[in-house]
């Protein structure tokens, strides 16, 4: 763990590096460019020589599709306890999500013409749900959901499988519930190539949602145009900002919780009590020892795990604005004048008994989240990323003759008189 000061010498420059922007390295963005052109030119064998290269299994094109049998077995085969989460997290993330949907308006400008907007829900959308090191049943739960809520008719999902060809029976249960039309057993760039474009077995996708690695999120960067995305998900992250009020055993086992993604992910402290922290690096020691996953959590602790001292509050809440972090947790006993200061977090979690983990799993917004500083530019996945808005404008022969002078005036400014024309026949 890197512990940081503000009485450190270097602490400008530690504050500057803190400013981070989204962006995928020169290596990162050839190999997903390769990967695409492939996926394009080649299509479903490209699919089978990348998940025998990256994922160890061997697949033909006709088995890269789950089939309904295999996830009705998965949903059948599921403990009562799995069923019960599952339908819990279910429950909260859709009711969420129907009361966020946009609604169609309409109303009157100022030339008594009608406007308004109605929305639509995609008609074909891809959730991608990353596999590697854990199946993360949760990002079915909240990707697939907010489709199916804002009433996409075909949701089809991509998630890597294991050496023996098969997708985890968990995760297949929870698409059941949540709603997936089509599952795929295919991960990676290649994955988010095939829903761009299309291969052979999958048809090409109007929108593309869910996190997923370095290599995924660029691919989303580089597919922009040729279809629609939501965010740019990459490793998770968090970063808790507290005073003297947060509980040292709760913060060190957030971060821990964070840590064990492993890879990428990273978790940052900020205080302005000097006890509270050596309190937290003490706790993470003691805690660390008794977890399973002590090859994710090493090299996350020693590399992606940072502590700050700061001189106030209001500093931290500052850096806490440069990082732009996926989750935020605050625990202050400030809240209120601290809070209104926070403006790029993804998720905030307020107080000591607020865990990220419930966010993760249950608690109704989407976990899909900005990281990687995308927070400055993006939020989170919420329903209305499902729907597409289609503006609407009605004119009687009243509201088009008041609005003649305005038209008229614009085209003659820019130079397009058939414009001027096209409404001033109208009153003729």
């Amino acid at each position: 763990m890197k512990i940081l000061r503000h009485s450190d010498t270097d602490w400008k420059q530690t504050l500057a590096a803190l400013d981070r922007r989204a962006e995928a390295s020169d290596a990162v963005r050839e190999v997903v460019s390769g990967v695409i052109k492939a996926i394009r030119e080649r299509g479903d064998a490209a699919l089978t020589d990348y998940t025998a290269k990256f994922d160890g299994a061997q697949l033909t094109p006709e088995m890269l599709r789950v089939t309904a049998d295999e996830i009705d077995a998965a949903w059948n085969s599921a403990s009562p306890e799995l069923r019960a989460a599952l339908e819990a997290s279910h429950r909260n993330v859709f009711d969420f999500s129907r009361k966020s949907m946009r609604q169609d308006w309409h109303g009157l400008n100022e030339q008594g013409g009608e406007v308004g907007e109605v929305y639509h829900p995609f008609e074909r959308v891809g959730c991608y749900v990353p596999g590697g090191t854990a199946p993360l049943v949760s990002t079915a739960m909240m990707t697939v959901t907010l489709a199916a809520a804002a009433g996409v008719p075909e949701i089809v999902v991509c998630t890597p499988c294991g050496r023996d060809g098969t997708v985890n029976p968990g995760l297949l249960a929870a698409l059941k519930l949540a709603g997936a039309t089509e599952v795929y057993k295919v991960g990676g760039a290649q994955a988010i190539a095939a829903l761009a474009y299309g291969t052979e077995t999958i048809a090409p996708v109007a929108k593309i949602v869910g996190p997923g690695n370095s290599y995924v999120v660029e691919a989303k960067r580089q597919c922009l145009g040729a279809v629609s995305i939501d965010l740019l998900p990459g490793p998770s992250e968090v970063l808790i900002l507290a005073d003297k009020s947060g509980d040292p055993r709760f913060i060190a086992a957030d971060i821990l919780a964070q840590a064990e993604h492993g890879k990428d992910s990273q978790a940052g402290f900020i205080t302005d009590d000097a006890a509270l922290l050596d309190a937290v690096v003490a706790q993470v020691d003691a805690q660390c020892a008794s977890l399973s996953r002590q090859a994710q959590l090493g090299p996350v602790l020693e590399k992606g795990v940072f502590l700050i001292l700061t001189s106030t509050l209001e500093e931290g809440a500052r850096l806490v604005n440069a990082y732009a972090p996926e989750h935020l947790s605050l625990i202050t006993e400030r809240e209120s004048d601290i809070l209104p200061l926070i403006r790029t977090a993804g998720a905030i979690f307020l107080g000591n008994h607020s865990p990220v983990a419930v966010g993760d799993f249950l608690a109704g917004p989407s976990h899909t989240l900005p990281t990687g500083g995308a927070g400055k530019s993006f939020p989170g996945l919420t329903v209305d990323m499902f729907q597409r808005r289609t503006s609407i404008i009605r004119l009687s022969r009243e509201a088009c003759a008041k609005s003649e002078p305005v038209v008229r005036a614009f085209a003659e400014v820019e130079g397009l008189d058939a414009h001027g024309r096209s409404v001033s026949i109208r009153g003729e």
